[in-house]
């Protein structure tokens, strides 16, 4: 999909889509423009396959967020794989905000995050996962999570990170360095003019979540763990707002 600019809002200037990942873009008022992913198929499980590409073009502000959280089932043959590339014009926000993936016992996942920003554009992005559902009565002993992330700025590397969980994920978790027996974590960054200036603001809306925030050469980065999906998002949302200068997030969203 790619948005463009034309009369000061944000317009849909390319749109493809086949198989289960779909995307709705509902109406907005305010220039800007959301597009709603959705996977029909329900869930991932070993050898499925789903790719996102988005192009926000010069002075477009873009959202993106899914419909529901991306489960990922149990697999037999091999991992689900997730591929997204993001590009990001002059001028231009996007804000990559999906909801929570969801690891079920014995799952396999293999997440890919590709992201190109031009030199004046501003990037938002939160990437949650769920060990489970913990109201459910659900937990991840065993899979396989692999999650890369790699975002430039005019094909400069600004930030590059590779999380691997394999085997016994169960024993794993429960390390104090790992996640201290808590099932639900995120990684939010920020790319752009004013991490600088958010930094503190960040750090006063996550209060007391445990995790932490840091800035340096124009991106920040806040880790947050939780023990449930409730209180991780219940940390995020508002750290979120300070980096969307007050927007509200997606309904999807909500509470």
């Amino acid at each position: 999909m790619t948005a463009k600019a034309l009369a000061g809002r944000t317009r849909l200037d390319e749109f493809y889509q086949e198989g289960a990942a779909k995307i709705r873009i509902p109406e907005s008022f305010d220039g800007a423009m959301e597009a709603v992913l959705i996977n029909t198929s329900g869930g991932l499980t070993g050898g499925d396959r789903l790719q996102w590409v988005m192009d926000a073009e010069a002075g477009t502000a873009l959202t993106v967020t899914t419909q529901a959280c991306e489960k990922i089932y149990k697999s037999d043959e091999g991992p689900a794989m997730i591929d997204t590339e993001l590009r990001v014009g002059d001028n231009a926000r996007l804000d990559w905000l999906p909801q929570e993936t969801i690891l079920f016992d014995n799952a396999s996942l293999n997440r890919r995050l590709d992201v190109d920003l031009a030199e004046n554009a501003e990037f938002l992005a939160i990437e949650a996962v769920l060990l489970g559902r913990k109201a459910m009565g659900e937990a991840v002993q065993y899979g396989q999570f692999r999650d890369r992330w790699r975002v430039r700025r005019e094909g400069q590397l600004i930030h590059a990170e590779d999380v691997r969980m394999t085997g016994d994920i169960e024993n794993l978790v429960a390390q104090t360095a790992v996640l201290g027996g808590d099932v639900a974590f995120a990684t939010l960054l920020y790319c752009g003019p004013r991490a600088e200036a958010l930094m503190p603001k960040v750090r006063a809306a996550l209060g007391e979540a445990a995790g932490g925030a840091s800035e340096w050469s124009g991106k920040l980065v806040a880790r947050i763990v939780a023990p449930d999906g409730y209180h991780l998002r219940k940390s995020l949302i508002p750290a979120l707002k300070v980096l969307r200068d007050g927007q509200n997030l997606p309904k999807v969203w909500h509470l």
